[in-house]
C-alpha cells in the first residue's frame, strides 16, 4: 500500500538534504560537469526545478511537459544560472509539488506521465523522491548511492526491477543483496542468470548509475541492461 503522504515528507527532507549540499557549492561549481554525460551541475538543477513543476501539472491533470523539445530546451535555458539562482529554483519549484501534494484529492486516480505512461497518482511522490535522490547522486558532491536511506534503496529497486521484468532484451534474471531476492528480465520458468551484490551496487546498476563490476553473475554474464 502506497502512503503517498509518507511519500511527500520523505521528499521534503530528501530536498532539504540536496539544498544544504548544493548550498556549499561556488558559482564556478555549479558549471562543472555533473556524472551525467553532457550535463552540468547546473542541467542537474534546472531539470529537478522543471520536473517539480511537470509532476505539479501530472497532479492538476495537464500534460507533463508541452513537449519533449520544450523539456529539453527548459533545461538548457536554465543550466547556466548562477548558483543562487539555482538554488531558490529548486526550493520554491520543490514548496510547488509540496503544496499541490498537500491539497485534498483522489490519490487513487490514474493520471498521465510522459510518453503515454500512466500510474496510480499515489505514485507520483514516490517518482519525485527517486528524481531527487539520484540526481542528488549524480551532482557529485559527495553523496553516494551508499548515503541513500535504505528505505528508499529497496523501494527503488523494487520499482526498477519490475520496469525491466518481461523485457525481451533481458534475460530471466535473479537479483539478490543476500537478503532480498527480486526477479526482472523476460519470463521464464526458472532465472537464467543470479544477480548477487550490495544494496547501493544493485540500485546503481539498475539505474544506469554503475557498470555492476562490484557484483557477481552465476549462470551467465552480467545482463546489459537497455536505457531507462
Amino acid at each position: 500500500m502506497i502512503d503517498h503522504a509518507h511519500d511527500l515528507a520523505s521528499v521534503r527532507d530528501a530536498t532539504e538534504r540536496l539544498l544544504t549540499a548544493v548550498g556549499k557549492l561556488d558559482n564556478a561549481s555549479v558549471t562543472e560537469s555533473s556524472r551525467l554525460p553532457g550535463w552540468s551541475r547546473g542541467h542537474v538543477l534546472a531539470h529537478l526545478a522543471r520536473n517539480a513543476d511537470a509532476l505539479v501539472n501530472v497532479l492538476e491533470g495537464r500534460p507533463m511537459y508541452v513537449s519533449g523539445e520544450a523539456r529539453d530546451a527548459d533545461i538548457e535555458r536554465d543550466a547556466p544560472r548562477l548558483l543562487d539562482a539555482q538554488l531558490a529554483d529548486v526550493r520554491e519549484s520543490a514548496a510547488r509539488f509540496q503544496d499541490v501534494g498537500a491539497a485534498p484529492a483522489d490519490w487513487s486516480r490514474t493520471v498521465e506521465l510522459r510518453n503515454g505512461v500512466t500510474d496510480s497518482a499515489s505514485r507520483v511522490p514516490f517518482r519525485r523522491w527517486a528524481e531527487v535522490e539520484l540526481h542528488h547522486v549524480d551532482l557529485g558532491v559527495g553523496y553516494e548511492l551508499e548515503d541513500l536511506p535504505a528505505e528508499f534503496t529497496e523501494r527503488e529497486t523494487d520499482f526498477l526491477a519490475a520496469r525491466f521484468t518481461g523485457h525481451p532484451d533481458v534475460p530471466p534474471t535473479r537479483l539478490t543483496d543476500g537478503t532480498r531476492v527480486w526477479s526482472t528480465g523476460r519470463e521464464a520458468g526458472a532465472p537464467e542468470v543470479t544477480v548477487t551484490g550490495p544494496p547501493a551496487d544493485l540500485l546503481g546498476w539498475l539505474a544506469g548509475r554503475r557498470e555492476g563490476t562490484a557484483l557477481t553473475a552465476e549462470g551467465g554474464a552480467l545482463p546489459a541492461l537497455p536505457p531507462l
